[in-house]
């Protein structure tokens, strides 16, 4: 019986051993990739920066622009690019999101862009309209891909089909805290959910040609698509993050139940080998 037991416990043993080696393997191969991750954050901010302030500056110094992206109508229909996911195993990442997207659809009538495998499934267990499925791999959505994100928002938002756009991403705010974020991008004069800190300066003394409206009619697209890059970078890092600490947790977990199933192992064995012992003195004394 006590061998039995011992035999369950190393088989157990072992187990909990093949699956630490896994979650070691991930937790330094989403450490491998963070680095990167953070510098595509880096370098994608000054883009948005820069497309941001011009915007900022032609709508403030024209007070009378009658672009349709940021003309006010009511809002019946809202149109979601929702960032999450390709796989799991990346602690509350992908639930997290998914929660605060729905908090904000709330009774909303609204269609979805999905990028990532798990935003891609979500929509469709959900039963919500989806734009477009060609952006299955959110790890593989490069500045080429975000243009065309952006050429179907911008055309569906000019063409009426929806009345506002939000982007809801996880944003990177330490390697222990990320947070869903649902941000309104268009129209442009109603972001008021936009907490990202953007550094603008006046610039008064700038002349448009052919004309500021047209200029900023040309911008949205690629202010967009900027946009679009910034958040999948942002989600891109809280998802390694959250991957790195998801399986440095379980590793640690496993290294506990290991050394847990040792002692109960060695107590086994002791129990085991002090019975054989009281069996072969009981057996002398006869």
């Amino acid at each position: 019986m006590a061998g039995a037991s011992m035999k369950d416990i190393k088989n157990r043993i072992k187990s909990v051993e093949s699956t630490m080696q896994i979650t070691k393997a991930m937790e330094l191969v989403a450490s491998s990739k963070l680095r990167k991750a953070r510098e595509r954050v880096e370098s994608s901010r000054a883009y948005f920066n820069t497309l941001y302030g011009a915007l900022v500056d032609i709508s403030r110094n024209n007070t009378d622009m009658s672009s349709p992206y940021v003309v006010q109508r009511p809002i019946k229909k809202t149109c979601y690019v929702l960032i999450a996911g390709d796989r799991g195993l990346a602690g509350g990442y992908n639930s997290n999101m998914f929660k605060a997207l729905t908090a904000d659809i709330g009774d909303k009538e609204v269609c979805i862009l999905p990028i990532g495998k798990k935003a891609v499934e979500f929509c469709e267990r959900k039963g919500y309209e989806i734009l477009s499925k060609n952006f299955n791999i959110a790890e593989n959505v490069d500045l080429d891909d975000c243009d065309a994100i952006s050429q179907i928002l911008c055309q569906g938002y000019l063409k009426g089909d929806f009345d506002e756009i939000c982007v809801a991403y996880t944003n990177f705010i330490s390697m222990l805290s990320q947070s869903p974020v649902v941000m309104s991008v268009l129209p442009l004069a109603s972001s008021k959910k936009d907490t990202t800190k953007v550094d603008v300066r006046a610039h008064n003394l700038i002349v448009y040609e052919p004309s500021a409206e047209e200029v900023f009619d040309s911008i949205i697209p690629d202010y967009m698509a900027g946009i679009v890059y910034g958040a999948l970078s942002r989600a891109w890092v809280s998802e390694l993050a959250s991957r790195r600490n998801a399986m440095d947790a379980a590793s640690k977990n496993a290294a506990e139940m290991i050394e847990s199933l040792s002692l109960s192992y060695n107590r086994a064995r002791q129990g085991a080998i002090t019975q054989e012992i009281t069996e072969i003195v009981a057996g002398a004394e006869q």
